[in-house]
């Protein structure tokens, strides 16, 4: 096994010397650099990396917790391609943790980290609360960054979308289209993203005086087999619904297949609107009116944080990211517009 001294001995250095070299020590002249670099090369040489964090107290790599109930799923996809681009760009390692089923788990998943030393944690929390959030980030000196999660009494250390009111945005332009009877597939239970959607939902009628009518609701699991199949139950049902909002885009296609099945035409019969935006979405038939979540800026929001507290910079509290309803050609006017001649909306954001 090759050793840290046998390095120094090929490059003709001390070993203390090699140490500096590995710790990014500026103070080592360059052309005794490149002579430890050579014999690194040469040698085959593999620094322990968990000592090497010990001794200088930074390992050079950020860890990032998510449970696996979002793996299987372009959004977690988009999430993950993000984070580990934009760790890159700050010359850091990523380091993937899946936090399971429980707040245990996710509980356990941070511990893994801090006995790796990552220098950073950013979790997108499916299981813990805003209480256990709170004493994990007073705990502990390295940043930690929540995703998807408000933390009032933390703003500095969370990234999140205004699902409720973007939820209640995307209803109200249904509404705006003379829909009345409209249908709602929600997340999976206990999601904080789902249960905010939902009320979104619940709020935009409520404003509009449009009665809630819970035939009209159906659970889902952001899944495409959970949008079939919710869909296909709320067709079997005798409420009737012009439109039909999908808690994610998945869900929605899964969606369109039942109602297609069923001899529903789209939007032609059933307006569809749904959220995440995710590239699929621009490529359906039709293409997809959707919600826009800005996943790319609220990573590079939350790296941003994490880099300026390791670097010693003051922050500042995070604003919250607001989605944009990206029109398409998946909504037509409703049973209630104002003309019942149909009219094809461009592509824009509201």
């Amino acid at each position: 096994m090759i050793t840290m001294q046998d390095v120094a001995r090929k490059a003709g250095v001390s070993k203390s010397t090699v140490s500096r070299v590995l710790a990014g020590n500026n103070y080592v002249k360059e052309s005794t650099r490149q002579r430890v670099f050579n014999a690194i090369e040469e040698s085959g040489y593999r620094p322990n990396l968990v000592a090497r964090s010990l001794a200088t107290q930074n390992s050079q790599s950020i860890g990032l917790i998510v449970t696996n109930s979002i793996f299987n799923g372009p959004y977690f996809s988009e999430l993950l391609y993000q984070t580990a681009k934009m760790t890159e760009n700050y010359g850091r390692q990523l380091i993937l943790v899946d936090g399971k089923y429980s707040a245990e788990s996710e509980l356990e998943s941070i511990q893994f980290l801090l006995d790796r030393r990552c220098d950073a944690v950013i979790i997108y929390p499916r299981f813990l609360g805003e209480k256990e959030l709170m004493a994990i980030i007073r705990q502990h000196e390295i940043p930690f960054i929540v995703i998807n999660r408000n933390l009032p009494l933390a703003r500095q250390h969370c990234v999140f979308a205004t699902h409720q009111a973007d939820a209640r945005q995307a209803v109200g332009y249904l509404i705006e289209q003379g829909h009345r009877d409209i249908a709602f597939i929600s997340g999976a239970q206990g999601s904080p993203t789902a249960g905010a959607r939902e009320q979104g939902y619940r709020q935009a009628l409520r404003e509009k005086g449009i009665s809630l009518n819970e035939a009209l609701m159906a659970p889902g699991h952001w899944s495409l087999g959970s949008g079939y199949e919710a869909c296909a139950e709320l067709l079997r049902r005798p409420a009737g619904f012009s439109a039909l909002v999908c808690s994610n885009d998945d869900m929605a296609i899964g969606a369109a297949k039942a109602l297609r099945e069923h001899g529903k035409t789209i939007p032609g019969d059933i307006s569809l609107v749904s959220f995440d935006d995710i590239p699929v979405a621009s490529y359906f038939n039709p293409p997809l009116t959707t919600v826009h979540v800005p996943v790319a800026e609220m990573i590079k929001s939350a790296l941003d944080q994490v880099v300026h507290v390791l670097d010693g910079k003051p922050v500042s509290p995070l604003k919250p990211f607001s989605g944009e309803l990206v029109i398409r050609d998946s909504v037509v006017p409703g049973p209630f517009a104002a003309t019942s001649r149909p009219k094809k909306t461009p592509v824009g954001h509201l």
